[in-house]
């Protein structure tokens, strides 16, 4: 009787053993990924009629995915070549957050994360972009250190809510942004980035965005189309005063990338306050904006591993013509 009882015990000693193991395993954190890209040009440019060439390094950028446990993960993604600047420490990293799972269907995510403005321009990784236009250039910053919470009522459907300094402001720190951001898709063809915005600046003011992205996922063609809208509660006409379009297309032939982008942004004169400053910091009243190019991607690898590109760009304001050849490559250190 004895042995059994002792057999017994044993048994369930091991399966509690067993099972708590299991909840460690399950909890226990662990990096998922380690990874660098990074790329570079050969740039060629005709200013005013004076040609200059030199070699330049774009981006070089350290990735790292990880979790704490099953449902608190983090992500860092660090410009290494980027300056750090000694009133922002955290100048040369986009991405230093913690995103806790709440549910399957709720999230939220706090730390430097990226500012949840509508459109595929903004909304495509750096390294991908080989030209911007006004808008998108002349914003203080893309990321911010805030708290985003997200629901998703199906899967690929997700709505966010942010709190996060203003991406117009580089003054105080007391100029926030809150946005409210839809990712998801309306069929199986048409993606979305939309946002409404409300951003404020270091002179107390509002600016509201109202921004659509859509992408229209054609099989071996894809085309983006963004539209921006943007107003100050003080104009006089709040749609279509001060606002961009941009298109973009890339068809793919096996390896081959053929690529074009074009943009046109206006922001009618009448824009400014009584003091005769524009509403408007990332297009300034007054001024209209197009630019566009084309360029041809080459994938030797088959996938993103390696990337060859020649692009051609200019714009309306600039007497400039831009011709860049480069290279894209990633590399990945470790994944789980």
């Amino acid at each position: 009787m004895k042995l059994k009882l002792i057999i017994f015990s044993m048994l369930i000693l091991s399966g509690v053993q067993a099972r708590a193991q299991k909840a460690l395993e399950v909890v226990k954190e662990h990096v998922d990924e380690i990874s660098i890209d990074t790329r570079a040009t050969f740039h060629q440019e005709v200013r005013g009629g004076k040609y200059d060439t030199h070699f330049q390094g774009d981006y070089l950028n350290l990735h790292i995915m990880g979790h704490i446990t099953d449902n608190l993960s983090i992500r860092v993604r660090q410009r290494l070549n980027k300056k750090i600047d000694e009133k922002n420490p955290f100048n040369a990293t986009d991405f230093l957050w913690l995103k806790w799972q709440i549910s399957p269907r709720w999230s939220l995510t706090v730390g430097k994360q990226a500012i949840l403005l509508g459109g595929y321009e903004i909304d495509s990784p750096p390294i991908d972009v080989y030209y911007y236009g006004a808008f998108t250039s002349n914003l203080y910053q893309y990321y911010a250190f805030g708290v985003t919470g997200t629901w998703t009522p199906a899967p690929g459907q997700n709505i966010s809510l942010q709190f996060c300094p203003s991406p117009i402001s580089p003054g105080t720190q007391d100029a926030y942004s809150y946005n409210l951001y839809w990712n998801g898709h309306i069929g199986k063809r048409w993606h979305t980035t939309w946002s409404y915005n409300l951003v404020g600046d270091e002179l107390g003011r509002w600016m509201n965005y109202e921004v659509l992205g859509n992408r229209f996922d054609l099989g071996p063609l894809v085309v983006d189309v963004d539209l921006i809208n943007r107003h100050s509660p003080h104009q006089k006409r709040w749609f279509f005063s001060d606002w961009s379009v941009i298109g973009k297309a890339i068809y793919s032939i096996g390896k081959w990338n053929l690529c074009t982008k074009i943009g046109y942004e206006r922001n009618d004169a009448a824009n400014i306050d009584e003091n005769g400053v524009s509403y408007d910091f990332t297009l300034p009243a007054g001024n209209d904006y197009f630019y566009g190019g084309a360029g041809l991607e080459f994938f030797p690898l088959g996938n993103d591993k390696l990337r060859l590109h020649i692009v051609y760009f200019r714009n309306n304001h600039d007497d400039l013509h831009n011709l860049d050849l480069g290279i894209t490559w990633r590399f990945t250190i470790y994944k789980h």
